[in-house]
């Protein structure tokens, strides 16, 4: 349904879950669905019964990345500046107090893997999809490949950005990518248990520790303007003109 609400907010015992409830679309990250991801997570924030938030999409996928029938409809100049909201939206993840989970199934394609990967710990399906199709629409990933670094070190990076492999939720572990591996269709329970155990951790020492960490982790607002400018120059070209038409004329 069109007037769905794009998120999903449920509290228990100190945990808000966060659902990204857009099937009909992949949980594609849209404008509005990032404005409600964000106000999501703002609210979080300032709820002091939120210890912890877990960060998941409706069956059956995590989330397929950014809405390129949205984008198709936009100027260049009109593309770089929903990424870049996009990006402030996966950025504030690492700046909140508590820890947020991804609980992913199904798959994780570029926008939707590096939102992922903002979070501070991941979940992966053994079955899950990770993969950048980027470069091969015709252009650099607009932002969070900080995160992406942070993550699997900047040779795999570049590699995975490159879109030389995609890879499973065991491969995934293996790479670092995610931090726990789960069970097919058990992704979320096992977020939940993993944020249960955090929530019931002294609050403050879990903020001090995710402050601690996030004071080495200071270049991703640069990066992603950086990248920002690549794509802009990119989104222009033939390849990734003709990737967004076939898009424009989707339902």
């Amino acid at each position: 349904m069109a007037d769905a609400p794009h998120v999903l907010v449920a509290d228990s015992a100190g945990c808000r879950l966060i659902t990204i409830n857009r099937p009909e679309r992949r949980n594609a990250l849209g404008t509005a669905t990032m404005q409600q991801i964000g106000v999501s997570l703002a609210e979080a924030q300032s709820d002091t019964d939120i210890q912890v938030v877990v960060l998941t999409g409706t069956a059956p996928a995590f989330c397929a990345g950014s809405d390129l029938k949205e984008l198709a409809g936009l100027s260049v100049a009109e593309m770089c500046e929903h990424e870049a909201a996009t990006a402030a939206v996966a950025r504030s993840i690492g700046k909140l107090d508590m820890p947020v989970i991804a609980a992913v199934e199904g798959y994780a394609l570029g926008g939707g893997c590096i939102l992922a990967l903002s979070c501070d710990l991941v979940v992966s399906a053994r079955n899950v999809r990770w993969a950048m199709p980027e470069v091969a629409n015709g252009w650099l990933p607009p932002w969070g490949l900080e995160a992406l670094v942070a993550r699997v070190g900047l040779v795999a990076a570049r590699s995975m950005t490159w879109g030389a492999f995609d890879c499973d939720g065991m491969e995934a572990l293996r790479l670092g990518l995610a931090d726990h591996l789960s069970e097919p269709g058990e992704a979320l329970s096992t977020a939940l248990a993993i944020a249960a155990r955090l929530a019931a951790l002294p609050p403050h020492a879990v903020s001090s520790t995710k402050t601690f960490f996030r004071s080495l982790r200071q270049d991703a607002e640069r990066l992603d303007a950086a990248a920002s400018l690549q794509f802009s120059r990119d989104a222009g070209s033939p390849a990734a003109q003709a990737v967004l038409a076939r898009f424009a004329g989707r339902s």
